[in-house]
Order: structure tokens, then C-alpha cells, then sequence
């Protein structure tokens, strides 16, 4: 998702509770037994931040019932919708519209409908696009999901501050489904729940309404955790903590960092989930904390997402995260910034290409050995279609993306 380059400085949130012996979540949300359930500030904040359902009247949380309020409430949302929607149209009709044929295509039916995107930072919206009827979305990144409570305790003025930064914050998501590194830092201080609200929007975007929001940790095994009021509360009086070094601390508890929300299409009943997972994913942290991989590996074979990944996955510090990825693959498109060709070979995977490819987007990756292979892979094959941008440009401002599989 970035357009500027990270590090790896990065919070887990585990916690060294018994192991369930079939590898399930301890805590399901079937019978709803266990874990908070923000089902209404996730409907609240898709109302108000994303904009779903800009049609209906704002819910009686937000206006506190008073005509004043209600009025400059009423006044800020309507403002805030009709600039989210003007580029929600845009993008539907470039991607879910005009690209969809594209998608059709290239991606085959027997894809896993389990989607991974490490690198993933508040960009359910580009899974949603190229895998519509994923059944399971991971998306994993630096920054923490949010707190979605505080909607409910804002003035109209701090409503209207939040939803104007929120717009700068996701700008780049919905116009060319990518996002700076500065955004997403901003996002992690917004009094709105910055990843969780682009969360919503991708739905939003796709055609989908939220039905339940619950947040969680890892076991040493990597089996979920949801999060009950007394464990969130645990965690308030806590130090908030960065997940980059160069970036403020989040002005939220890191109860906040992982979220799941379960969704379903407009009309139809069949529920799906979306997770999103903050972790480091450079080698040092992963080693000292496996849940992640652990939790991952229990997925078995899946479909693989990298875009805007600052080619971390060129380096050899990501070596974890980047052996997990081949040895789970079913099927992955990236641009660039995903598996570099001479990782993919060595695996046993071929590699095709699409659109055009002269060198990386970010000036220290350029030159590079593995910039020179993707150079020499696009040269050595056919010139395949990619009639829209997902992802990272080239050097020369051009499109391409790269399909990874097993031979």
C-alpha cells in the first residue's frame, strides 16, 4: 500500500493462553459467546465515515437527538458523502465496471477463496476488486486497526476535523487504490479509526454492509482470541506504542490493533470475514513472535495479494514472510513489489506478466539485481493487456502487474 518507503519497527499483540486443540478461534463468533461485539459502531462509523447508505437519515447516536446538533451533524456527513461518493463513482467504473472483464480473465476459478495481503494497510478495497466473492480477506500491516468508539463522543466541529483529515488520509485508496506511508501514519491518530474506516469504505465500494466487529490477539499457536470488555479495558492505562519508529504512537489502545468483521453482500444472507492483523513482518520480529506465521500456516493453500509493498520483498531481511508465501501460493498477483523472479523460480513457480515494466518506482530500489530480473522477465514475454493502474507505476509512470504460480 505504500508509496514511500518503511521499516519493520512493529507491535504484536499475543498473549500466551492455552492452545485450542483443533486450531479454531478459542472464542467463536457462532455462538457469540465470547468478545466484544462493536457490530453497532462498525454500522455507525459505515454510515458516517463511509458513507454506506448516504441515502438514510444519520442514526440518533450521532445527532444525540438534538435539532441543533442534527442540523450541523446532518450539514457535515451530507458534505463529507458527496466528495467520498463523487470518487467512489470514478472508481467503480474504473475497476469493478471497466476492469472487471480484466479480472475475469486472469484470475482462474480455482483461486482459494482465502485471500492473504501482507503489506495490506487499510486496503480491503484492492481485495475486494480483484477477488469479489473471497470468502476469507487477511490483510496484514504496521498500522493497528482503530478504535471505533469515539464517533459517538465527538463534537460536530472535532465530526467535521476527523472526517476532513479521514478524506486526505484514504485519498490515494480510492483514486488509484494505493496510499503514502505519511497517510497511513496520519491515520493512526485521526480521532476516527482511520484503517477500520477504510475497511468499511472498500465495502462500501463493493457493494457489502458489515454485520459484526470484534477485535482479538494470537495464543502461542497462532489461534484467535477475542477480546472481552475486561481484556480491553486491561490494556487502556497501557503505553501506546508505534508501529514504525519514525511515527507517532497511535491514540489508541493496542486492544485496537486487530480486527475481524464479518460481511455480507447487499441483500444475501451468506457471511464473510475480514481480519486484519497489525505485525511486523521483517525477519527479527517474526522470529521472536511466530504467532502470526503459525496462524497463517493453518490456512493451508491460499490466494495471495501484494501491492505497493515498498519491495520489502526484495530484501533479506523479509525472508519469513516471503518463504511463507511460497510455500503457500496457490495463485498470487502483485506488481513488482511482490516475489522477485529469482525467489519464484527457485520455488518452483512460473511468472506472468502484465502491462509494462522498465524499473522500479522507488529510486533506491532501481539497478538493483532484482530490478534488472523483472526488467528481463517483462522483456521475455509476450506483452499482455493491464488496462488500469493496481499498485505501484513503474519508473516511467507505467502499469504492470505480475501473476505468480506453481508450474
Amino acid at each position: 500500500m505504500r508509496l514511500l518507503a518503511v521499516s519493520f519497527a512493529a507491535l504484536a499483540f499475543t498473549t500466551g493462553t492455552a492452545v485450542a486443540q483443533d486450531g479454531a478461534s478459542r472464542r467463536t463468533l457462532a455462538n457469540g459467546a465470547d468478545g466484544v461485539d462493536f457490530a453497532e459502531d462498525a454500522k455507525l462509523l459505515y454510515r458516517v465515515a463511509a458513507c454506506g447508505g448516504s441515502d438514510q437519515p444519520l442514526p440518533a447516536e450521532i445527532t444525540k437527538g438534538d435539532p441543533k446538533v442534527t442540523e450541523k451533524v446532518t450539514k457535515i456527513v451530507e458534505r463529507h458523502c458527496k466528495k467520498i461518493n463523487e470518487q467512489l463513482v470514478k472508481f467503480r467504473a474504473q475497476y469493478f465496471e471497466k476492469g472487471r472483464a480484466w479480472f475475469d480473465d486472469v484470475v482462474p476459478k480455482t483461486a482459494p477463496t482465502t485471500v492473504v495481503y501482507p503489506f495490506g494497510g487499510g486496503d480491503l478495497l484492492s481485495a475486494l476488486v480483484a477477488f469479489p466473492n473471497a470468502t476469507e480477506i487477511t490483510t496484514i500491516s504496521l498500522e493497528q486497526a482503530g478504535d471505533p468508539r469515539r464517533i459517538r463522543t465527538l463534537t460536530p466541529a472535532q465530526l467535521d476535523a476527523s472526517l476532513g483529515a479521514l478524506r486526505v488520509e484514504i485519498g490515494g485508496l480510492i483514486s488509484v487504490g494505493s496510499n503514502t506511508s505519511e497517510n497511513l501514519s496520519a491515520q493512526q491518530r485521526n480521532d476516527l479509526p482511520g484503517q477500520v474506516s477504510s475497511f468499511l469504505l472498500g465495502l462500501v465500494a463493493g457493494g457489502f454492509e458489515p454485520v459484526a466487529m470484534r477485535y482479538f490477539r494470537f495464543d502461542d499457536a497462532g489461534t484467535i482470541d477475542y477480546l472481552d470488555q475486561a481484556e480491553i479495558d486491561a490494556v487502556e492505562s497501557e503505553k501506546k506504542h508505534s508501529l514504525k519508529h519514525d511515527w507517532q504512537p497511535p491514540s489508541f489502545s493496542r486492544a485496537f490493533a486487530n480486527v475481524e468483521i464479518q460481511y455480507k453482500k447487499l441483500g444475501e444472507t451468506a457471511l464473510r470475514v475480514h481480519r486484519h492483523i497489525g505485525w511486523n513482518l521483517g525477519d527479527d520480529y517474526m522470529t521472536k513472535n511466530p504467532q502470526l506465521v503459525r496462524h497463517l500456516e493453518k490456512k493451508g493453500k491460499v490466494t495471495l495479494l501484494t501491492k505497493g509493498a515498498s519491495y520489502l520483498l526484495w530484501r533479506g531481511d523479509f525472508s519469513l514472510i516471503r518463504t511463507y508465501m511460497l510455500d503457500h501460493l496457490a495463485w498470487m498477483l502483485s506488481d513488482s513489489t511482490g516475489i522477485p523472479p529469482a525467489y519464484a523460480r527457485t520455488a518452483g513457480m512460473v511468472q506472468e506478466t502484465y502491462g509494462y515494466y522498465a524499473g522500479a518506482f522507488l529510486e533506491g530500489s532501481q539497478e538493483s539485481r532484482h530490478d534488472q530480473a523483472f526488467i528481463e522477465l517483462w522483456r521475455g514475454q509476450k506483452r499482455r493487456k493491464l488496462p488500469f493502474r493496481f499498485g505501484y507505476v513503474d519508473k516511467d509512470k507505467q502499469a504492470h502487474v505480475v501473476v505468480t504460480r506453481p508450474k
